[in-house]
């Protein structure tokens, strides 16, 4: 069985794959500060609660935006599972080209997702991804990774919004029956939900224009149903595409070329 593990800056994210089977997911916060002993008491706990038993993890791949992670998830996987874990090089991979100025500054974790992008909805495609911070991937007709475009994340302009104000509650993510907000709650709700909607319509429409194509616009991540269900820009919710793309990344090969470079 496979293990592919997303780290990002605000939350780490796990897939078990059973061939191409994605048979249980977790989410869980990234802490800087967390062992590889804890890492292990984690695993144990995860897959306890899942029905997955460590010894079928026989190959684990990463895509981390964390450096200072990198090191600890490796120890902690070579100790759970006897496995040395395959991290994905954006810069060195295959499967998808990168056509921006630095290719090794792109995120592996974009790339994962771009991947997952194209195994499963092909191109042209813009995929919107929503964590930390909402992503904005253009991938050309030809399967090239264009670029993106960065906005601030929905939870973190929350969290701006409301620790720079004395009066503004915390508000559930759920859109409001109206625009017009006749009360504190909804209309905070409605500035939220229906202004990243907004967002997303027009950095699809300008993106599009710059491709010169209809891409198909897809959303991935956590928070993708909240938003992308209020604007008719979005045909589909993959809330796992980077899983999905780690698990391509491994199944293509490379992630097994990867490990025997390191181990030669």
């Amino acid at each position: 069985m496979l293990l592919t593990i997303d780290v990002g800056n605000t939350e780490t994210k796990l897939g078990c794959f059973d061939g191409e089977t994605l048979r249980r997911t977790w989410r869980v916060t990234t802490q800087l500060r967390r062992t590889p002993d804890e890492y292990g008491v984690l695993f144990a706990q995860l897959f306890g609660s899942g029905g997955v038993v460590a010894s079928e993890i026989t190959d684990v791949v990463v895509a981390s935006v964390v450096p200072a992670l990198d090191a600890v998830v490796e120890t902690a996987c070579r100790n759970v599972f006897a496995a040395t874990p395959v991290f994905l090089a954006p810069e060195t991979q295959r499967l998808i080209a990168i056509a921006t100025d630095n290719p090794a500054e792109v995120g592996a974790d974009l790339v994962a997702v771009a991947i997952g992008g194209l195994e499963r909805f092909g191109t042209p495609l813009i995929v919107v991804s929503f964590g930390t911070a909402t992503v904005f991937v253009a991938i050309s007709a030809q399967g090239e990774y264009l670029g993106v475009a960065i906005a601030p994340g929905v939870s973190v302009s929350i969290d701006a919004l409301i620790g720079r104000t004395a009066k503004l509650p915390q508000v559930s993510l759920e859109a409001p029956n109206r625009a017009i907000g006749r009360n504190t709650v909804d209309a905070l709700r409605s500035g939220i939900i229906f202004g990243f909607a907004g967002q997303i319509e027009a950095i699809v429409a300008r993106m599009r224009a710059e491709m010169a194509v209809e891409a198909r616009v897809v959303a991935t991540g956590g928070l993708a149903s909240v938003v992308a269900r209020q604007t008719p820009v979005i045909e589909a919710i993959e809330p796992h595409l980077s899983l999905i793309g780690l698990q391509r990344f491994y199944g293509a090969g490379e992630a097994r070329a990867r490990r025997l470079e390191r181990q030669g």
